[in-house]
């Protein structure tokens, strides 16, 4: 391949190079694990994003994200109709924003969401093994 350097990149050579990134950053990601995106995040806002808000101000992107996907949610899924700024907006890309912050959360204080996630587990499967199965409400 052969490439030319130019000191200005035409439209068409910016989209390929995007597209090529694109690319090659969906096969990189195919999967990750939650330690892997705690380590990613962290990298991230070190590197690119300066620092890490504090945990207050964290929390309170974290509650600004949530309401952006329940404007989503409620919209898709319930009786409000969308308003033309909310049409082109995706729950998942709002997820990944929650995601994202939580993540920023966590590396901040600490919590290993692996390990806080298999505990969940383990605490839901002793506390509700039966409750859920034996909810009338859920039949």
């Amino acid at each position: 391949m052969i490439l030319i350097q130019t000191d200005i990149p035409t439209s068409a050579s910016v989209n390929r190079t995007h597209n090529n990134q694109q690319k090659n950053f969906k096969s990189i990601m195919t999967e990750i694990t939650l330690s892997n995106a705690q380590q990613q995040v962290d990298e991230w806002i070190k590197t690119k994003g300066v620092r890490y808000f504090n945990e207050l101000t964290n929390l309170g992107i974290l509650m600004e994200e949530v309401g952006e996907l329940s404007r989503l949610m409620v919209r898709k899924y319930g009786e409000q109709s969308y308003k033309e700024s909310d049409k082109q907006k995706e729950i998942a890309d709002e997820m990944a924003d929650v995601l994202w912050v939580l993540i920023c959360l966590a590396n901040q204080t600490g919590v290993n969401l692996t390990n806080a996630l298999q505990k969940n587990f383990e605490k839901k499967n002793l506390r509700d093994a039966q409750r859920h199965l034996n909810n009338e409400k859920l039949r």
